[in-house]
């Protein structure tokens, strides 16, 4: 995960050098939000892939937890993203904005603090396993139910509710699974650790509501994909046993990308492997985040090269 430089509340820095105190509140209280973005590798030059609206969604969730006022604004992060990328000279990588309570607020009050932004991006490629895009993972339904939205702000990235993501990937691991399926409070499918969720039944696409889960943005490109394609994706409550049935299930996210579930609680799901609409999307959507589809224009952000970029180094030189 070492890079050579971390954004910094306006600054390039050395990674040894991006640090935060112990007292930070947003460590001891989980009161911050970030975004999960990927640069990819294209025929024009590295591309950040939907950076717009990540930029946006970052300054969405700071406004849900209550921040009154920022320093940055999502076109202020947009440029310090696409800086730190061409900073460290990747081609491809992973991309961890995050917007932190950095002092104040131990009594529990966010206007008693201060926003800060650090961004960070480092090598990543596989989150699920190198053999997920074809085969597919096994997962279970998790002990653990996916928040209430009046008990934490579903529609917020914050760092405080992937406690619950970490409980429930955790056992599941534990118990052999690659992945846990989370239920919303009513006993309806919801979402995974850190992606969305789709079953396909008779050529149709079906996913959760909004309602319970996050608004993921690979969520939002996979239906438009599908849409070009003429799939049919209906937007409805999912039971538990609808996915043992479905034909295909899959999982989208930034990080793990499209990748089917091709078992769930010891149940084969379809052919036990990745399906055809998963694979179609699949393509599309590599296609999409490399430059060679007609998506991506609207899509991705190029990084300027390292020697346009202007950064300060800390220390001596």
């Amino acid at each position: 995960m070492k890079s050579k430089f971390v954004w910094m509340n306006g600054e390039l820095v050395e990674f040894e050098k991006a640090t935060v105190h112990f007292l930070t509140p947003a460590l001891h209280y989980g009161l911050g939000v970030f975004e999960g973005i990927r640069c990819y590798a294209t025929p024009d030059g590295p591309a950040v892939f939907r950076l717009k609206e990540h930029a946006q969604r970052l300054v969405n969730s700071a406004h849900v937890v209550g921040f009154r006022s920022l320093p940055y604004t999502a076109d202020d992060v947009r440029k310090a993203t696409l800086s730190t990328v061409a900073a460290n000279g990747y081609s491809e990588c992973y991309i961890r904005p995050l917007i932190y309570l950095a002092d104040g607020g131990w009594n529990l009050n966010v206007d008693g603090g201060k926003p800060a932004l650090g961004i960070a991006v480092w090598e990543w490629t596989n989150y699920l396993g190198k053999e997920a895009l074809e085969h597919g993972v096994r997962a279970n339904i998790s002990s653990f139910t996916r928040h209430h939205p009046n008990v934490m702000m579903t529609k917020a990235k914050i760092s405080g509710n992937y406690a619950n993501s970490f409980l429930a990937k955790t056992e599941s691991v534990r118990l052999g699974f690659e992945e846990a399926i989370m239920l919303d409070p009513q006993g309806y499918v919801a979402e995974c650790t850190g992606e969305n969720l789709f079953i396909v039944k008779n050529g149709t696409m079906y996913t959760p509501s909004l309602a319970p889960v996050l608004d993921g943005i690979t969520r939002d490109s996979l239906i438009t994909l599908a849409n070009d394609l003429h799939y049919e994706v209906v937007e409805s409550p999912i039971s538990r046993d609808q996915l043992y049935t479905a034909d295909e299930v899959f999982v989208c996210g930034t990080a793990a990308e499209c990748i089917a579930l091709r078992e769930i609680d010891f149940r084969t799901i379809g052919s036990g492997t990745t399906g055809p609409v998963c694979h179609a999307l699949q393509k599309e959507f590599h296609a999409a985040i490399h430059g060679d589809h007609r998506r991506s224009k609207e899509w991705l952000d190029y990084v300027a090269e390292p020697s346009h970029v202007q950064y300060r180094r800390t220390g001596s030189e």
